[in-house]
């Protein structure tokens, strides 16, 4: 394809993703005009469309979450706005992965923004069904039984939601060709367990007022991130 017609293809797709976001008020438009930025950086990593596929997963599947048990979440006044996440929001989800992904030349770099995701939408839907479906919900450091929606707050319920979110994630990049079947389990464990990292800071630093919700999103993105690396350079090296 010739490569201003395929420049040009790569915007609309990108804007017409941002588009739909908006309309689905998963964001607002600050943050639709921030996602359809990070969504061309997604497409020109790898010059083709797979991993914009991946964060469509992404996005529906924490977007379902988030509709989910909206009565209860109104009830408990934990429920996300209705007009959508904003630029600060899209930017503290997604940003390490877009940063990872705009390094030139590095092969890796793609499995590590994989991790990210995963652990975006572990956590977000953790959260998400945990508020919406669980009976008991308890502060991850001392088992102490909390309010769903409280920073730090786990369920059996959203933690098992998560996990199966952050599978979905990473079986979605391997059928796309994106990784094997150890980057795999690696985007899957590594995306899980940052969504753990996320309920221990939210639970500590949060809770006391020294992070904000989106400054935890960010550290934890960047926490699985760097637990896949040093998973990658194992299986290297064995």
């Amino acid at each position: 394809m010739h490569s201003g017609n395929r420049l040009f293809l790569i915007l609309a797709t990108t804007v017409a993703f941002a588009l739909a976001a908006r309309l689905a008020h998963g964001v607002n438009t600050s943050g639709a005009m921030v996602g359809a930025a990070v969504a061309f950086v997604f497409v020109l990593a790898r010059q083709d469309f797979r991993l914009l596929w991946v964060l469509l997963v992404v996005f529906f599947v924490t977007l379902a979450a988030t509709r989910a048990g909206g009565l209860r979440k109104q009830q408990l006044k934990v429920a996300e706005a209705q007009r959508g996440r904003s630029a600060s929001q899209v930017m503290a989800n997604l940003g390490v992965a877009a940063g990872l992904l705009a390094i030139p030349s590095v092969d890796s770099t793609h499995l590590l923004a994989l991790t990210a995701l995963a652990e975006l939408a572990a956590d977000t839907t953790s959260s998400e069904i945990g508020a919406a479906f669980s009976a008991r919900t308890v502060l991850i450091t001392s088992w102490q039984k909390v309010s769903p929606g409280t920073d730090g707050g786990i369920s059996l319920n959203g933690t098992a939601a998560g996990i199966l979110a952050a599978l979905m994630t990473a079986a979605c990049a391997a059928a796309l060709g994106l990784i094997g079947w150890l980057g795999m389990l690696i985007v899957a464990g590594a995306g899980a367990t940052g969504m753990l990292v996320d309920s221990g800071l939210g639970a500590t630093l949060e809770r006391r007022g020294y992070l904000n919700n989106d400054v935890v999103n960010l550290l934890s993105t960047a926490a699985a991130a760097g637990l896949a690396f040093g998973c990658g350079l194992l299986a290297s090296s064995s």
